[in-house]
C-alpha cells in the first residue's frame, strides 16, 4: 500500500474556525476541501467511527471524535450505516496511518476521499471539546482556505435549528427488506418510516418480520394501505419542529396500529401528541450514556446521537415516562396511555455501543402480536 492511499506527504495545512472566532490549526485529511461548514459537535465513542460517520443523523454536522486515535482498524463495506455519509466532515486528533485489522479493506482516510468527505487532523480535540461543552454546539468551517474565509463561512452557516434535514436523507421510494425471522414470526409486516434510518436498525426489524421502508413524507393512508402489524419511526437528523408532515402522519396512525419510535422518531411521536421539543446545549453523542429504566430501576448504558429533546411536562397526562437520562435528567422514553405506542430517545440497536436496550425490539414484537 502506497503512502498516497493513506495520508498526504507532505501534510497539507488546514484550519478549523468556529463562529465565535476560535481557530484550530491542523492538516487536511480525507477529501481535500477549501471550505466545508456545518454545526460542530463531539462524539465520545472509542470505536465504531465508521458507523458514526455513516449515520444519516449527522447530516449538517461536523463530527469531532474525542478519542485521540481514529482509524486504527480501517474500514470495510459491511460496517456502514448508509450507502453514503451525510455528515459535513470529521475532526480528529490523530488519524491512523496504517490500519491493522483482518476485516479492514481500506484506510479510513481512503474511505473519506472516496465519498468526498473532508476532515482535519492534528488539532487539540480536548480543547475543542471543552469549548463546545461550555459554549454549546456551534457552527464552524474547516479547510485549506484563508482563516478569514473560514470565519465568514462559519458565521454564515445556519446550523441545524429550523432546518428540515430529513428531506435530504430519506429514501425516495418504498423498498422491502426480507424477513430473517423464524417460522410464523416472519409473517409480521412492519412499516419503517425512513427519517434517516440506519442499516443496523433494519437488521433488527427484519428479525421480527418483513419490513416495508417508506419515505418520510408518506401519508397515513399510504402506510395503512400496506396493512402493517406495526409502524416504526426511525432516527434522523435535525430539528423535529421542521418535520410537520411526519407529525401529521403519526397523529393519524396513533390508535390505528402499534407504533415504536426512536431518536427523532420518538420526538415526532411526542410532537404528534402535542408535546414540545427543545435543543440541548451540545447534544448527546456517544456510546456510554446511563439511562434509568423506571419499571425495573435498572441502569442501561446506551448509545445516543441527538441534539433535540422532548419536554415531558408538555405532554400532560397523555404518556407515562419510562426512561430518564442520569447525566442531565432529560427524557429518554415514554409510553402512550390508551394507545399501543412507545418511544425512546436513545438507540437500542447501538452500532456502535452496548446492547443493554435491545429488548425494546422484542417489546415491539409483543405489542404487535397483542394487537393482531
Amino acid at each position: 500500500m502506497t503512502t498516497a492511499t493513506i495520508r498526504r506527504d507532505p501534510p497539507i495545512p488546514a484550519a478549523l474556525v468556529l463562529a465565535d472566532g476560535s481557530v484550530f490549526e491542523g492538516e487536511s485529511v480525507g477529501h481535500e476541501v477549501g471550505v466545508a461548514s456545518g454545526e460542530v459537535v463531539f462524539n465520545t465513542v472509542m470505536s465504531g467511527y465508521q458507523e458514526v460517520i455513516t449515520d444519516p443523523s449527522y447530516a449538517g454536522q461536523i463530527i469531532t471524535f474525542t478519542y485521540p486515535h481514529i482509524g486504527n482498524y480501517g474500514s470495510n463495506r459491511f460496517d456502514s450505516e448508509s450507502a453514503v455519509p451525510f455528515c459535513r466532515g470529521v475532526i480528529v486528533r490523530e488519524l491512523s496511518r496504517v490500519p491493522s485489522n483482518y476485516r479492514s479493506e481500506e484506510p479510513l482516510d481512503a474511505m473519506l476521499r472516496r465519498f468526498g468527505i473532508g476532515g482535519i487532523a492534528g488539532i487539540d480535540t480536548r480543547r475543542l471539546t471543552r469549548l463546545l461543552r461550555d459554549a454549546g454546539a456551534m457552527p464552524g468551517a474547516f479547510g485549506t482556505a484563508a482563516e478569514s474565509d473560514l470565519l465568514a463561512a462559519a458565521r454564515a452557516e445556519p446550523g441545524t435549528d429550523g432546518v428540515d434535514l430529513v428531506a435530504a436523507v430519506t429514501t425516495r421510494q418504498r423498498y422491502t427488506v426480507a424477513s430473517t425471522a423464524p417460522s410464523a414470526s416472519g409473517a409480521r409486516r412492519i412499516v419503517a418510516v425512513d427519517l434517516g434510518i440506519k442499516a443496523s436498525i433494519l437488521g433488527h426489524l427484519a428479525k421480527l418480520g418483513t419490513v416495508e421502508v417508506v419515505p418520510a413524507d408518506s401519508t397515513a393512508e399510504d402506510v395503512l394501505a400496506i396493512e402493517p402489524d406495526g409502524v416504526f419511526l426511525s432516527n434522523g437528523p435535525g430539528d423535529p419542529a421542521m418535520v410537520g408532515y411526519a407529525v401529521e402522519t403519526i397523529r393519524r396512525l396513533l390508535g390505528e396500529v402499534p407504533v415504536f419510535g426512536i431518536c427523532l422518531g420518538h420526538q415526532l411521536l411526542c410532537r404528534a401528541l402535542g408535546g414540545e421539543t427543545f435543543k440541548l446545549p451540545f447534544g448527546h453523542h456517544g456510546g456510554n450514556h446511563p439511562v434509568r429504566r423506571h419499571s425495573t430501576g435498572r441502569v442501561e448504558i446506551t448509545s445516543q446521537n441527538h441534539n433535540f429533546c422532548v419536554e415531558p411536562q408538555s405532554l400532560g397526562g397523555k404518556v407515562e415516562v419510562t426512561h430518564t437520562n442520569l447525566n442531565d435528567h432529560t427524557n429518554e422514553g415514554i409510553r402512550v396511555l390508551g394507545s399501543p405506542a412507545f418511544g425512546v430517545q436513545y438507540h437500542p440497536e447501538a452500532s456502535p455501543g452496548p446492547h443493554d436496550s435491545s429488548y425494546l425490539f422484542a417489546a415491539f414484537a409483543e405489542l404487535m402480536d397483542a394487537q393482531r
